[in-house]
């Protein structure tokens, strides 16, 4: 009897989690639809409602140009930076255990929970003329803040921790075994590190690059307070886009806003990609581990 009740109210069940997982489907693609693609067509939208050549004529303007070269800038220096740090932490925090390991891994993210406007005003008065430093740097005619040099501390800060926080526990997982056969067989550390460690790291790396650059590309609060926000000198592409629409050029702002717009959808699916390469990557590792 009590197996007739039990098969009788499986179909029920069965029925009614189908209809709650079309429920939450239909929620999370609405929510998609409004808050990401909705957004992305209005930009694109605006940007040519006057037309391509109104397009192309506001993405030649000399201040365009100017904070799109300066945003690459920016970019090109800070992720080879940032990159370069994050290798050797995850190298580090996973190979070795030590005291006060926890606490360095809280302070490498630490930017994550530390607004950009806050990260400005701490180098302002870390480096400004009034700041810390500021005598010292002012007297060896040395000037950060509204300046580059500014700009580019404050978006080494706000992506410092993108590449280490995918690598260290990627590193951790896939274990020091390959790396100490290595060097028992007589290879160097930076042979092992060149040819045993990073092939094993390359997914979570290109994976941490790339939010690191999206990172960098679209940082505004902390490079704002830094910049000055002088036209086609200490502009970013994020400034100008503001400075644009504050000065009612609406047309021309949201056609340089579409520029961020293909970072942000490339960086989306390149995103999407990496990290099902770098899941499939981590269950092989811990299968091999576990045989």
């Amino acid at each position: 009897m009590a197996s007739d009740v039990l098969a009788a109210s499986l179909p029920a069940t069965r029925g009614s989690g189908v209809r709650a997982r079309r429920i939450l489907i239909g929620i999370a693609i609405a929510f998609i639809a409004l808050f990401l693609v909705l957004p992305l067509g209005v930009i694109f939208a605006e940007a040519f409602s006057l037309g391509a050549r109104a397009y192309a004529a506001a993405l030649a303007d000399p201040d365009v140009r100017a904070a799109l070269w300066l945003t690459l800038g920016i970019t090109v220096i800070t992720v080879p930076l940032n990159t370069a740090f994050g290798l050797a932490a995850a190298w580090c925090l996973a190979r070795f255990r030590f005291r006060g390991r926890g606490a360095i891994i809280a302070l490498i993210e630490l930017p994550l929970s530390v607004s950009p406007v806050v990260a400005g005003l701490l180098l302002v008065l870390l480096f400004g003329r009034s700041g810390l430093l500021g005598g010292f740097l002012e007297a060896h005619g040395i000037r950060i803040i509204f300046a580059v040099p500014g700009m580019i501390l404050a978006t080494l800060f706000v992506t410092f921790p993108y590449v280490a926080r995918e690598l260290i526990p990627l590193a951790e997982a896939q274990g020091s075994e390959e790396e100490q056969a290595s060097i028992t067989l007589g290879a160097s550390g930076w042979q092992t590190f060149l040819r045993v460690s990073l092939p094993k790291l390359r997914w979570g790396l290109l994976y941490g690059v790339l939010l690191c650059n999206a990172r960098a590309i679209g940082e505004f609060g902390a490079v704002s307070v830094v910049s000055g926000s002088v036209p086609g000198q200490t502009n970013t592409l994020p400034l100008e886009i503001q400075a644009l629409y504050d000065g009612y050029r609406v047309q021309a702002a949201f056609a340089a806003a579409s520029l961020l717009a293909g970072v942000a959808i490339v960086t989306l699916v390149l995103k999407a990609a990496l990290e099902w390469r770098h899941r499939e990557e981590l269950r092989a590792t811990r299968r091999v581990r576990v045989a």
